[in-house]
């Protein structure tokens, strides 16, 4: 799969090229290039402070005891989600972390909280195949609820919007309605598997 996508990428690099010559705008795609690269690297550089930050802030959050508190929150919806899970096993803990971080848009942030979890998840399974819990886990992630959308407003500002948050109603009507769709049907399909 890699190996097509590399193929697929440098096509696309060569016919841009080739456009290019033939219309006369080797100029302007050299223009591009280099102007791309200068803000690729100014926005990792910006990226990579507000992720240190809320990574920092998530980090401090759960020493100082408000994992607990938010996985006691989440409990009941766990509880429905999660249900061969225990509520005190420390991959309740560790996917309310997940669920956390994405809900504060922290994708990033959250992608080692979620292989934690996975891996607490695992120990609790015998077998070489995900378990329900596993899958719901990997929907509920992949759907990632987002109250706050961090990464995006981020972006948005480095874009120069003036109102980076202006798009809340529409990211909390797409994430919910994405998480409502990926649980239905991973409890449709709990019932014709035998995990």
């Amino acid at each position: 799969m890699n190996a097509l996508l590399n193929y697929l990428w440098a096509a696309f690099i060569l016919f841009s090229v080739f456009c290019a010559a033939v219309t006369g705008r080797i100029p302007q795609i050299s223009t591009a290039v280099l102007s791309g690269a200068g803000n690729a690297v100014t926005l990792v550089i910006a990226m990579t402070g507000m992720m240190c930050a809320w990574t920092g802030l998530m980090k401090i959050a759960e020493k100082g005891g408000i994992a607990g508190a938010l996985a006691k929150a989440l409990r009941p919806a766990m509880k429905y989600l999660f249900p061969s899970c225990r509520a005190n096993h420390t991959a309740m803990q560790a996917m309310s972390m997940n669920m956390t971080a994405n809900m504060l848009g922290l994708g990033n942030a959250a992608t080692p909280l979620g292989i934690a979890a996975m891996k607490e998840l695992k120990k609790c399974n015998p077998t070489d195949t995900a378990d329900n819990s596993m899958a719901m886990f990997v929907v509920v992630n992949a759907a990632s609820l987002q109250i706050i959308p961090t990464f995006m407003a981020t972006l948005r500002a480095q874009y120069g919007s003036q109102i980076p948050l202006d798009v809340l109603p529409a990211v909390w009507i797409t994430s919910l309605g994405a998480l409502a769709a990926g649980v239905v049907t991973a409890k449709l399909l709990e019932g014709r598997t035998h995990g």
